[in-house]
């Protein structure tokens, strides 16, 4: 069942993934259950880049040093873990969303309709047994230093993905009946 699915979907990190690619057909596969998310006047407007090898280090690299570079007093660790985190995963996806250029529908819900994209990649990836997590550090408004992104496209964060072992933590959520006003 379907809810049974979206219930165990987890954020997984890239400090528990473990040394295992993931192959180009999971990914393919992952990429494909996105372009299927609702959007309002078929704009499809997510776009994707996948990141593995050396690319998931040279993003590393450039996000530490932009966060070392625009940051008046830098923090080490935090440096550190921006060069680490995408050595960790089996791939990234940057996650970016094209603006319709006759800006036929509010950008709210082409930003809505990327994020249904990627709810669809979470699930594929939890389904298939791949960990995973979308970051969205404040250094994504620079990464049109880093790709060669058209106009309109803006990133709006990073799709981490790596296998992982052992047993992921329950989720709780408080009642929806606390969060649903019924009107007859």
């Amino acid at each position: 069942m379907i809810l049974d699915l979206i219930k165990k979907r987890r954020s997984v990190f890239p400090a528990q993934y473990i040394d295992k690619p993931i192959s180009k057909a999971a990914i393919e596969e992952i990429l494909e259950a996105a372009n299927w998310a609702p959007n309002h006047r078929k704009t499809e407007p997510w776009r994707f880049k996948v990141l593995q090898g050396d690319k998931k280090v040279a993003l590393g690299e450039f996000l530490s040093n932009t966060y070392v570079d625009i940051t008046e007093k830098p923090k080490e660790i935090k440096a550190k873990k921006l060069i680490e985190n995408p050595k960790k995963a089996a791939a990234i996806i940057a996650i970016c969303m094209q603006r319709d250029p006759n800006e036929c529908v509010p950008e709210w819900e082409e930003v809505a309709a990327t994020a249904m994209a990627v709810q669809n990649m979470w699930l594929c990836c939890t389904e298939m047994g791949i960990g995973c997590y979308w970051s969205s550090p404040g250094l994504i408004k620079y990464m049109d230093e880093f790709f060669d992104l058209n106009e309109g496209e803006k990133c709006l964060g990073f799709f981490y993905m790596g296998y992982y072992e052992g047993e992921l933590l329950e989720a709780s959520r408080k009642p929806i009946a606390d969060k649903v006003v019924w009107m007859d």
